[in-house]
């Protein structure tokens, strides 16, 4: 009924073109119109102003000679002072665009390796937008931005580019873990100097004074027993010692059996060999 009295509502966001006998007229603002039809006014039709998107995938080669699906998202719409020429001048404003978007993705990434493509989407992506804007502008429409969202090699090469990654890692791991296991072994050793050290010094010490013990015992005895030489002193002092080892062996009861010679003759053999090698390690410190 409002076409038969010549109303024309435009929506929000939205410009209507109007002519007058084919010819282009006018352009109608977001509101009520009247149109008399009469006089040749016909509604051309409606132009959206909205912010359109539209994803372009794009597959090209790489300069490695990697095969990719480059998908860009171009965000454009058209300007309500030049809505005319945007209305008039395209018919298809997706394929046009999309056919800039394969030239220059086309013409920039076989110049780039793979990896250097994945580090300069920005630039490509700015390429893109610069090129657009250049050819858009002429027929009405503003590139408001582009995007490269998304870079997809063939699925073998990112199988390899994953194999690759991971050999990479585990042989980091694997430098780390020699590191590792080479400083535990460092400061095992260093323990084991430092305990032998210190246990040698223990044993030195305890030779030292078993002998100054001795040597205090034999000079007591002989200032208290008149007429014993220190020799006298030292036998009996080493042959009791002896009878208490074999007192202590025989006590224990995780001792294994131990033979030994036994008889006068065999604790004057023992007595000798004791008193020698003390008298050797107090020689020597």
């Amino acid at each position: 009924m409002g076409n038969l009295l010549g109303c024309v509502q435009v929506d929000q966001s939205t410009v209507a073109i109007t002519e007058q006998f084919g010819k282009y007229q006018d352009v109608l603002q977001p509101g009520c119109h009247c149109l008399p039809w009469c006089f040749g006014f016909q509604l051309a039709g409606h132009l959206s102003l909205r912010v359109q998107q539209l994803d372009v995938r794009c597959e090209t080669k790489t300069k490695d000679n990697v095969f990719v699906n480059v998908v860009a998202s171009i965000q454009y719409r058209a300007l309500a002072d030049k809505a005319n020429d945007a209305f008039y001048k395209l018919s298809n404003t997706k394929g046009q665009i999309q056919a800039y978007v394969f030239d220059v993705i086309r013409a920039s990434v076989p110049k780039l390796n793979l990896d250097d493509v994945f580090e300069q989407k920005n630039e490509i992506a700015r390429a893109v937008e610069d090129e657009l804007e250049k050819a858009m502008s002429a027929y009405g429409y503003e590139i408001v931005q582009t995007l490269i969202v998304d870079i997809e090699p063939d699925e073998n090469v990112k199988r390899a580019m994953n194999e690759i990654n991971a050999a990479a890692r585990l042989r980091v791991a694997a430098n780390e873990k020699a590191e590792a296991e080479k400083i535990l072994q460092i400061k095992r050793a260093e323990g084991e100097a430092e305990s032998k050290y210190l246990s040698g010094l223990g044993i030195a010490r305890q030779r030292q004074a078993i002998v100054d013990g001795l040597r205090d015992s034999v000079l007591g005895f002989s200032v208290n027993v008149p007429g014993t030489s220190a020799k006298d002193v030292m036998d009996m002092v080493l042959l009791t010692q002896y009878f208490d080892t074999m007192k202590e062996i025989g006590a224990s009861s995780k001792s294994s059996a131990v033979f030994l010679p036994h008889g006068p003759g065999a604790v004057r053999d023992v007595a000798s060999q004791i008193r020698d090698g003390l008298l050797q390690a107090s020689v020597d410190h």
